[in-house]
C-alpha cells in the first residue's frame, strides 16, 4: 500500500513558514509523503494567519474549493492549524463540517495523532490548547532549503499593540536557552546549512525571560564563532528593545548580514501612542542613523500601517516625512483593517476606506521612488550572492540564476544554471537596478560551491575560484 500524501498550504509570517516545515517533518516521520502531482493530496493542511486582511474569507473560500474533492473521496482529510484556528477554534468545523482536524499554534506535534483519531472515529477532532506543548525547534523538520534554515529563539509576544491579535494567539514570550539555540545551529551547519535566520515575534527582546537584557547581542556574536556558518539574519526586532550592543554585534560579527527589518508602523508620534508602540519617531530614526554609521552598506526595511483609526492627513504627512528620512530599501505597507478582539477595532474615527486607499497609493509611490534610487546607487558595484533558485526570472531565455545579496536584496545573476547551482556563492557586478531586484551580469565568479553534509552536491571543477565570464545586460 502506497504512503498517504500531504500538501501544506501556508499563509502569513515567517513563523508560520517555520511551523510548516515542522509540520512536514512530523508528517513524514509518521509515514506520509509530500504530494508532487496535480491532483489533490490525501491530506491538505492549512497553516493559517489571523493578521492579514480577509484571512477568514480566504480560508473558508479555499475550504469550499476542496469540498468536491472531499465528497468524491471520503478518505481524504483536511486539517486547519495556525493562528486563525487558535482564534476560531470550533467555529471552523461549524462553518466547514467536512474539515477533519483543527489544531492550534501551541500543539503542532498533535497533528499526526489527531489525524489518526479522526480517521478511526470518523468525526472531526478539534484540539486547541492555551499553553505551548513543544517548542517548534524540538520537532522533526522538512526544510524547504538544504542550505538555509529558520531557527526560533523565542515564541510569543509580551507587547500590547492595539492593532495586533498575535499575543492572544501565540501566547506570552518564551525564550530558549542560548545553548539550545547554538546547538541547533551547529547541527544545521553539520548537515550542510550555511545560512540561518533567527526568528522571534520580537527577536531582540530575547533573554528577558531569563534575565539577560544583552542576550541577543551575545547570541549574534556566538553565531560568529560557528565554523561553516556563513550568513546570519534575524527578524523581526522591536524598536523599543533595539540597543547599541546589538548594533555593535551586527557590525563586528562578519557572518551577521548588513540587513535590518524593523517595523515602523507610523511616523506620527500621536498615532504610535494610540497603537501602544513604545517608541517615537525620533528614537526610531536615531536607531537607523546609528545602524548606518556602523554599517554604511546596510539595507533597512520596515512595515507601515496606513489608515489607523484617528489618523489625520497631518499624521500621514509625518509618516511620509519619516519614510523620506529613513530611506528604506523596502517597505511592507498595509491598509489598516479591524481585527476582532483588538482595542483598535472598537476605536472611534475609523478612517474611510477611500481615504485609506488614496494615502496607501501615495506611500507606495514614494517608497518605490526611494527604493529605486537606493538600488541605483549600487550600479557598478560588486555583489555577493547566495544562489537559491534557478527560476527566479520569468524570462528563462536570460539564463540567469537568482539569490540574495548579503544585504538581503534579490539579485538575478547572469550565470549558466547548469554550472551554478543553489547553495553556491558567487560574486558579480551590478548592471541593472530596480526597486525590488538587481541584475548582476558582469564578471561572475564562483567563490564557493555548496557541499551538503560534507559531500559535493554536484560535480564541479577543482579550482576554488571559477570565472564564468560576463554577458551583456538585457
Amino acid at each position: 500500500m502506497s504512503a498517504r500524501t500531504y500538501d501544506i498550504r501556508t499563509y502569513g509570517c515567517q513563523m508560520n513558514v517555520h511551523d510548516s516545515e515542522r509540520l512536514a517533518g512530523l508528517l513524514e516521520h509518521a509515514g506520509y509523503q509530500r504530494h508532487e502531482g496535480t491532483d489533490t493530496a490525501d491530506l491538505v493542511v492549512f497553516n493559517t494567519c489571523a493578521v492579514r486582511e480577509n484571512a477568514d474569507n480566504r480560508l473558508y473560500g479555499n475550504l469550499g474549493h476542496l469540498y468536491p474533492a472531499k465528497a468524491a473521496n471520503p478518505d481524504m482529510q483536511i486539517a486547519v492549524g495556525g493562528c486563525l484556528a487558535q482564534k476560531d477554534r470550533g467555529r471552523i468545523v461549524e462553518r466547514a463540517p467536512w474539515v477533519d482536524v483543527v489544531f492550534g499554534t501551541h500543539n503542532l506535534a498533535s497533528l499526526p495523532v489527531l489525524l489518526e483519531r479522526a480517521r478511526y472515529n470518523k468525526q472531526a477532532e478539534v484540539e486547541i490548547v492555551d499553553a505551548l506543548q513543544n517548542f517548534p525547534s524540538d520537532l522533526p523538520t522538512r526544510r524547504e532549503s538544504p542550505f538555509s534554515a529558520w531557527v526560533s529563539v523565542s515564541v510569543g509576544c509580551d507587547n500590547t499593540c492595539t492593532f495586533c491579535i498575535v499575543p492572544s494567539l501565540r501566547g506570552t514570550e518564551t525564550d530558549r536557552r542560548p545553548g539550545e539555540v547554538l546547538a541547533e545551529i551547529q547541527a544545521l551547519v553539520d548537515s550542510g546549512v550555511v545560512e540561518v535566520t533567527l526568528l522571534g515575534q520580537n527577536v531582540n527582546s530575547y533573554g528577558r525571560s531569563f534575565g539577560d537584557g544583552l542576550a541577543f547581542g551575545k547570541l549574534l556574536r556566538a553565531c560568529g564563532e560557528i565554523d561553516g556558518l556563513e550568513r546570519v539574519r534575524f527578524t523581526s526586532p522591536h524598536p523599543r528593545d533595539f540597543t547599541d550592543d546589538v548594533i555593535a554585534a551586527m557590525a563586528e560579527t562578519p557572518n551577521v548580514m548588513p540587513q535590518l527589518h524593523m517595523p515602523l508602523q507610523s511616523g506620527s508620534d500621536r498615532v504610535l501612542n494610540a497603537m501602544r508602540r513604545s517608541y517615537r519617531r525620533e528614537r526610531y530614526l536615531g536607531i537607523i542613523d546609528r545602524v548606518r554609521t556602523a554599517m554604511p552598506d546596510a539595507a533597512i526595511s520596515t512595515d507601515v500601517i496606513v489608515g489607523f483609526p484617528g489618523e489625520t492627513e497631518d499624521d500621514f504627512a509625518q509618516t511620509l516625512e519619516t519614510v523620506r528620512a529613513a530611506r528604506f530599501a523596502n517597505a511592507f505597507t498595509f491598509q489598516y483593517s479591524p481585527r476582532p478582539g483588538t482595542p483598535a477595532a472598537t476605536m472611534v474615527d475609523q478612517v474611510p476606506k477611500a481615504v485609506v486607499q488614496e494615502r496607501y497609493e501615495r506611500l507606495i509611490a514614494l517608497q518605490e521612488d526611494i527604493a529605486g534610487a537606493e538600488a541605483t546607487n549600487l550600479l557598478g558595484g560588486e555583489v555577493e550572492v547566495l544562489v537559491n533558485a534557478t527560476d527566479g526570472r520569468k524570462d528563462g531565455a536570460t539564463g540567469r540564476v537568482s539569490g540574495r545579496a548579503r544585504d538581503g536584496r534579490l539579485v538575478h545573476v547572469g550565470a549558466d544554471p547548469t554550472i551554478v547551482h543553489p547553495g553556491d556563492v558567487v560574486t558579480s557586478t551590478v548592471t541593472y537596478a530596480a526597486p525590488h531586484h538587481l541584475v548582476a551580469d558582469a564578471g561572475v565568479t564562483v567563490h564557493r560551491r555548496w557541499r551538503g553534509a560534507g559531500k559535493s552536491e554536484h560535480t564541479v571543477p577543482s579550482p576554488a575560484l571559477l570565472t564564468i565570464g560576463s554577458r551583456p545586460p538585457t
